[in-house]
């Protein structure tokens, strides 16, 4: 069994769960405007890892499905501040939230996802007991204070600062570390680990294995936005350019640019989304191409995912060996083998 195989194997139960806590009531439009989300479900990579991780350690699925549902839940309501954040045009395949419903609505609605996210691991705390709850309950708001502050450097970049010569890919790297290896990779498996009452040494050794497989999904999430099928990738493509976004693409064709393809590719980079315009984004993508800003990230994407298979690799001895081993290998490359 591989990882996809894996999460479409559980998926139904994570999405019930959250929908049971997330019931359609009065005022039956608000709660509709959160299920919009909830329902179209998405990938349940971070679900799939918890309960994978709480598996690997000896763990039953239904003893860490709180947290999952949790984890899932966390995205649908992030993405909905998110696309209303950056004016998102399509989210898995539909139209963001905010296109829908207004951005007042829509991210009104995203906090019954929130609220309803913390009363789960409430729930978790009663199921679990105090000492293994708590410590479930210390990691869910390390990892979301962590990737919130760093969705705070990245709108900070792209709304205040907008200027490519104060970006760096020390920059890229700390958003990256915190919006998507800590809260889309070892964060989920720590989470899995304690649902098993894992060790505390292999929250590192986790940590270890994820944060280069996060790595190598946000670059590769940077590729698919310029190159995806949008039918299949079920967002807009060149988003990123058109948020003002910092990605490896946009940092190694700029680094190589001439002094005046720098300065109209900062004076694009300037523009509010609103503002850009279809000849603005050809170009950028005229520049990418010619200093091969995609084929720069797709070499360090593999660098970042060949480190995290490795490291599997180097702790064999430490991890349990069964048959979730095989599917921890699998997740960690599909984290940039993938078309969505």
């Amino acid at each position: 069994m591989n990882f996809k195989e894996y999460i479409e194997l559980h998926r139904n139960k994570v999405y019930s769960t959250i929908c049971k806590y997330v019931p359609i009531k009065e005022p039956e439009e608000n709660y509709r405007i959160m299920r919009e989300y909830i329902d179209r479900q998405g990938s349940y990579r971070r679900p799939g890892l918890v309960l994978l991780s709480a598996q690997l350690f000896g763990a039953s699925v239904d003893s860490a499905l709180l947290p999952a549902a949790a984890q899932q839940l966390s995205e649908d309501w992030i993405l909905m501040q998110d696309d209303v954040e950056d004016d998102s045009d399509l989210r898995r395949g539909k139209p963001a939230i905010q296109k829908m419903f207004g951005p007042l609505h829509a991210f009104n609605a995203s906090n019954l996802g929130h609220m309803a996210m913390w009363r789960m691991l409430k729930d978790y705390v009663l199921q679990a007991g105090t000492d293994v709850g708590n410590k479930m309950f210390e990691k869910f708001y390390d990892m979301l204070e962590y990737t919130v502050n760093g969705q705070y450097i990245e709108n900070k970049f792209i709304h205040d600062v907008k200027d490519l010569n104060k970006a760096d890919e020390a920059l890229y790297f700390r958003i990256v570390d915190s919006k998507t290896s800590y809260y889309t990779v070892y964060g989920p498996l720590q989470i899995g680990a304690i649902a098993a009452k894992a060790p505390d040494n292999m929250l590192n050794v986790l940590k270890e294995i994820g944060q280069p497989a996060g790595v190598a999904f946000q670059i590769t999430d940077d590729i698919l936005d310029m190159t995806a099928d949008e039918k299949v990738f079920g967002k807009r493509n060149f988003g990123d350019l058109y948020e003002g976004k910092v990605t490896l693409i946009i940092l190694h064709t700029y680094s190589n640019a001439t002094n005046s393809e720098k300065e109209k590719i900062n004076a694009i980079y300037k523009k509010e989304r609103k503002d850009k315009t279809e000849e603005d984004i050809t170009f950028l993508r005229s520049m990418i191409e010619k200093y091969d800003g995609i084929g720069y990230a797709k070499g360090v994407a593999k660098q970042f995912g060949e480190r995290a298979k490795s490291m599997v690799e180097a702790y064999k001895d430490s991890l349990p060996q069964n048959e979730y081993t095989g599917i921890l290998l699998s997740a960690m490359e599909e984290m940039y083998a993938r078309n969505k």
